[in-house]
């Protein structure tokens, strides 16, 4: 009888490193991206705080966590990354990390293409560099030229697009390229949200190199399940704040002679919070270890995320504005801040329905429209 290896159990407590890392984060964000700092950065001309943006690179040198000690990173997981993006969406934090520490640094990861791994990953780690991904599959066109590839589309809305050095592009194949973002034209999208960079990315005879994969199609999804995860852990770190902020609120707001938080429908709603909390942080941590530990296991977890951390955190983003009365309606409280960041998020990658539909389907379940 040959002795089988059991896989080993899902870890969803974090040791002292990781917590030691969450510390060091959130002191940071203390000092560097406050309410004021926050307002100060979305009203700026680039969005973002870059003094914070370097800082996180050079100082706690999370801006390459997953990537390997050979290209300049920490060599660490998405456990660890996981913990630094649910301190992020605490604070708002106006910086591309989404966009180019998690989109991009996977995409280079997921490819295998070693000379863009050794040219960028080293300068994106450090901050020096920035990097965005376009997911324009059905909107870029590519074609083979004399001189190389050239693209054309337009594709949007792009996470960091209007802040990036350089672009990976996901053309019509699926087929990646790199693109310097002087090849095409950008404008910053006016959304919902103005904490978060959004622009559409035009390509016109756009001069790009093709990026090396075995199986690009496969790239595409893995950094699709990794982005899901990330943004999860940023959903969970507003969707906390939002409780603490509105839980504070309701012990010290006093309406009829008493504290609102005695009210059964706000202590209630305040449960039922906390109740989404608890249950997106066993999500999060689960897919985080899957993305490390059983990646097998990391396309439904995945899924349960986006599904499941969107439509949790605004609605508690919806109640933490109610339960703040008049002054969660006004812009000078950060309550709309997070209300709509969490709307925007929600939608980043796709409808609510569009995620459910991709959960049933990595189930294996028919859904109606298909009976």
């Amino acid at each position: 009888m040959t002795a089988t290896t059991a896989p080993a159990a899902p870890r969803l407590l974090l040791d002292t490193e990781q917590e030691a890392l969450r510390a060091a984060v959130r002191d940071l964000l203390a000092d560097r991206s406050g309410s004021a700092q926050v307002r100060a950065a979305m009203e700026s001309e680039t969005g973002i705080d870059r003094d914070l943006w370097t800082r996180l690179g050079r100082d706690l040198d999370v801006l390459g966590l997953t990537v390997p000690e050979a290209y300049g990173g920490a060599g660490a997981g998405h456990v660890e990354r996981a913990v630094v993006q649910e301190e992020l969406g605490r604070a708002l934090a106006p910086t591309p990390f989404l966009g180019s520490a998690v989109l991009a640094t996977d995409a280079l990861l997921a490819l295998d293409d070693e000379a863009a791994r050794k040219d960028l990953l080293p300068r994106m780690v450090s901050g020096e560099t920035i990097v965005a991904v376009a997911f324009g599959e059905s909107g870029v066109r590519a074609t083979e030229t004399a001189s190389g590839w050239a693209l054309d589309g337009t594709v949007g809305p792009v996470v960091a697009g209007d802040l990036a050095d350089e672009l990976l592009v996901v053309a019509e194949g699926p087929t990646w390229f790199r693109v310097s973002a002087a090849e095409v034209t950008r404008t910053t999208l006016t959304t919902l949200d103005p904490t978060r960079r959004l622009a559409s990315v035009t390509f016109t005879g756009a001069a790009a190199v093709k990026l090396e994969s075995a199986d690009p199609g496969a790239a595409l999804d893995r950094v699709r399940d990794l982005a899901a995860v990330a943004l999860g852990a940023e959903q969970l770190g507003g969707l906390q704040k939002v409780l603490e902020t509105t839980t504070d609120y309701a012990k010290i707001r006093v309406q009829f002679g008493r504290a609102i938080g005695s009210y059964q429908a706000v202590k209630h709603g305040l449960a039922d919070i906390h109740c989404d909390w608890e249950q997106g942080l066993s999500a999060v941590r689960y897919a985080a270890w899957a993305a490390d530990s059983s990646p097998d296991d990391l396309p439904v977890a995945a899924a349960l995320v986006a599904t499941y951390l969107g439509p949790a955190y605004f609605r508690a983003a919806l109640a933490g504005v109610q339960f703040h009365g008049g002054i969660g309606y006004t812009w000078e409280h950060d309550a709309h801040l997070f209300y709509k960041r969490a709307k925007s998020s929600e939608l980043l990658f796709g409808s609510t329905a569009r995620q459910r539909a991709r959960l049933a389907d990595r189930l294996g379940i028919r859904r109606r429209d298909d009976a």
